[in-house]
């Protein structure tokens, strides 16, 4: 139970930190006045870093931080900082990349025990109250480390300066040379080899989506016309869209699946899987034209839109996996409670998602089956479905649409897991890109709205008069300084929504926050984008981010960003950028070219055929939609588009002179082609211009 007393978190804007608040431990914030105090009383700092959504950090804070004897010892012996990962992406990355090395593994919470001066000396995750399989627990690791410093604090200091020095060295960069093909290649075998024929994903259990691997190999499909690597995606796809990871009842996607069938969610749902699926998924629609997958976009977004949308516009960040102290538990059914719902339709629904007596779903810590709980799956296609029982498939979709519409406003009435409503300008920078790129090639109003007011929000209330950027806005406050990703992410969705609506301004908005973000970021000397900006807080090191983990990292997006913004104004500094970055992360892509797919996509772009496409209006205004739906209606992701109107004629001109020229002939909407500012001539007709683009 907890207590009644709360501690300074209280004060603050955080989810994660607000959680925290009644504990007995005498936790504070990241800052300086945590330091000062550690250095007065010569006391190690015990940092725990999570987020609010986090089942194992639940569990610790109920385990330990709730309990008094442990925050006793915590209180007496350390000074407590409590960090959440999302508005301190920058400090958590430094702790868990130094959490990995030490221990070859990581995740949240993360713990971390360091010297008054921020540098560390020893590193875990969770800790129980007390120790079990193996594991230390919390009254004995305290202890054991008070004593520990007491003893024998100058080796802990020497442990603590090495540990930091080596970090250092770990990020100093050197320029390689160009990437060749074959890492892209080299990639691609890699997924080859761990691909789960039968189940579709890499790998045994338990399996995350990571969507941007899945849209490389449709690049490489692209590229090579090998059957394969399309293969693989629509294979995932599909089975993940079937399984329990997607929400059957209520759309959208949990985190990972537990077990290889992609059967069994870790419940969590994420604003950023939202966003990338969604990419994944529409860009597989835009290459194979199946409706299954063009439904799937639909009640993903529809999902974000509900569930994770502002009444101003942006997005939340995240819906827990626990309710009422449970995890799963808002989204579980016992079959006697769908037969209720549903009446005599129940049987046919319970084996279309093979729901059962006993319950199907298997607690993944203790391998049993929960008595009586149920998470809805499909094991065959709806399809398969249909033909193997000889039900008209029309029949049975719009049965299962209907069903699951009541068990939908059933669930409502139930406990809500916590929702994490803070708003973050990267996360936010992914889902404008998703619902931008949905909007334009699904011909969706209301998905481009969603981005524009998103974009909107943004702009409005996270950024300053000089394109400084705030990561994190929540209860009328915008706090913390923009990351690379904040930046990276939100001018890709900027351009993203300059490619839906062809309204200028998003364009404008996208370079001068560029501008920024090289001017405070970038690494003139070696290339590539520091987490941190030059005017921020010091940190024990300044690193970069690139591997392409649950989201792209900073400098992938980034990389993909500076080649559009290339193609898009013809300005070649872009590009050289974007030449350099590759050189300097080429050496540790080459080392394990699967884990840095969203990079790769960005390697092929610069070795592809790519277009970018002119279209200047005519006297008939409504004509210019015929080509820019011909446009969205093709898989080329290596393009940009341009459209010059009256309205943004003279800005274009000065953005990308290479434009100037380009008028309509004869009053007729007209469209450059270019490949690598080389342009055909002038074409009138869609037919004329969807032949360039096939050449």
């Amino acid at each position: 139970m907890k207590s009644k007393k709360t501690n300074r978190l209280i004060n603050e804007k955080s989810p994660y930190l607000l959680q925290h608040a009644y504990n007995p431990v005498d936790w504070y914030a990241w800052g300086e006045q945590a330091f000062q105090k550690a250095a007065e009383e010569d006391k190690p700092i015990f940092l725990s870093i999570g987020y609010s959504t986090c089942h194992w950090c639940h569990v610790m804070e109920h385990e330990s931080f709730e309990d008094e004897e442990v925050a006793k010892l915590m209180n007496d012996d350390f000074v407590c900082i409590k960090v959440d990962r999302e508005e301190r992406p920058d400090i958590d990355s430094i702790y868990m990349s130094i959490c990995q090395a030490l221990t070859g593994a990581g995740g949240w919470p993360l713990t971390v025990i360091m010297t008054p001066d921020k540098k560390p000396f020893f590193t875990g995750t969770y800790f129980p109250k007390e120790s079990n399989y193996g594991r230390v627990g919390m009254l004995e690791l305290i202890p054991r480390i008070k004593e520990l410093w007491l003893t024998k604090k100058e080796d802990l200091l020497q442990s603590a300066e090495d540990i930091t020095e080596s970090v250092k060295q770990s990020v100093q960069s050197h320029l390689g040379d160009d990437l060749s093909l074959d890492v892209l290649t080299k990639a691609f075998k890699q997924f080859s080899e761990r691909f789960d024929e039968e189940y579709g994903g890499f790998g045994s259990s338990p399996k995350f989506p990571s969507p941007h691997n899945l849209t490389f190999l449709l690049r490489y499909f692209l590229r090579t016309k090998e059957e394969k690597p399309l293969r693989m995606v629509i294979k995932t796809l599909f089975a993940m869209k079937r399984g329990g990871i997607y929400d059957q009842a209520g759309f959208g996607f949990h985190r990972y699946s537990t077990d290889r069938q992609w059967l069994l969610p870790h419940f969590e749902k994420m604003l950023y899987d939202q966003a990338m699926l969604a990419i994944a998924y529409t860009e597989a629609y835009q290459l194979t034209q199946d409706p299954f997958l063009k439904e799937t976009v639909y009640e993903i977004l529809s999902y974000v839109q509900l569930d994770l949308t502002d009444s101003n516009g942006g997005f939340y960040s995240a819906e827990d996996a626990d309710s009422e102290g449970e995890e799963g538990k808002f989204y579980l059914w016992r079959k006697d409670e769908i037969k209720e719902i549903l009446g005599s339709e129940h049987e046919l629904f319970c084996d279309i998602f093979s729901i059962k007596d006993e319950g199907n779903f298997i607690d993944p810590f203790k391998g049993e089956t929960l008595t009586g709980e149920n998470i809805p799956y499909l094991t065959i296609s709806l399809e398969e479905f249909a033909e193997k029982n000889e039900i008209d498939f029309e029949t049975l979709q719009e049965f299962v649409t209907l069903a699951k519409e009541k068990l939908f406003i059933v669930r409502k009435e139930r406990v809500h897991p916590h929702k994490d409503d803070k708003i973050l300008a990267d996360w936010n920078g992914l889902m404008i890109t998703a619902f931008a790129k949905a909007g334009a090639i699904f011909n969706e109003d209301s998905f481009i709205q969603s981005a524009q007011k998103s974009a909107a929000f943004i702009l409005e209330k996270m950024k300053s008069e000089n394109y400084s950027l705030l990561h994190r806005y929540r209860d009328s406050e915008a706090a913390f300084d923009g990351t690379a990703e904040d930046y990276s992410f939100f001018i890709r969705g900027l351009i993203e929504l300059y490619q839906a609506t062809f309204d200028i301004s998003f364009l404008n908005e996208a370079i001068k926050f560029q501008e920024y973000f090289d001017k405070h970021f970038l690494d003139e000397e070696y290339g590539g984008y520091f987490i941190n900006s030059d005017l921020g807080e010091e940190l024990i090191v300044r690193k970069k981010d690139l591997y392409d983990g649950a989201i792209p990292s900073s400098n992938s997006i980034a990389f993909l960003n500076l080649i559009e913004l290339s193609r898009l104004t013809g300005k070649s500094y872009y590009e050289n950028r974007a030449r350099m970055l590759e050189r300097t992360f080429s050496d540790e892509v080459n080392s394990m070219a699967s884990a840095y797919t969203q990079f790769l996509s960005s390697v092929d772009y610069l070795r592809s055929k790519s277009f970018e496409i002119v279209l200047v209006e005519g006297n008939d205004k409504s004509e210019s939609k015929k080509f820019i739906d011909a446009i969205n209606s093709m898989f080329i992701p290596y393009k940009v588009v341009l459209v010059k109107n009256e309205v943004s004629e003279k800005v274009l001109d000065e953005i990308a002179p290479f434009t100037i020229n380009m008028k309509s002939v004869d009053g007729k909407t007209t469209v450059y082609v270019c490949v690598d500012y080389s342009c055909s001539l002038p074409v009138n007709t869609v037919e004329e211009m969807v032949r360039l683009l096939q050449d």
